[in-house]
């Protein structure tokens, strides 16, 4: 199983519910096992990025991770949030 989480920034928190709203679309695509989408709950203080929105999505192998990424809905919600956010950090890892 493949985990992939990914942390957003926004460039002006007036548009975190822009910003949710365009992460949202991706709950719609078929090619995940398990999506989650929440919005930071704490702030990290030896960071000078902060972290306002997360995404946790897991996937069965990383072709499905692969399908997930290259579809309509992916591109929409790029299109909608990478110019609100400041910064996009994301990691995926195998799970056991």
């Amino acid at each position: 199983m493949i985990r992939h989480v990914v942390f957003f920034s926004a460039r002006d928190r007036a548009d975190y519910d822009r910003i949710h709203d365009g992460l949202s679309l991706l709950a719609q695509i078929p090619h995940h096992r398990h999506f989650e989408l929440g919005r930071n709950l704490q702030g990290d203080m030896i960071s000078d990025a902060p972290v306002d929105i997360v995404v946790y999505a897991e996937f069965e192998d990383e072709a499905a991770l692969a399908a997930y990424k290259a579809h309509p809905l992916y591109e929409e919600s790029i299109r909608r949030v990478r110019p609100l956010r400041d910064q996009r950090i994301a990691a995926d890892f195998t799970a056991s």
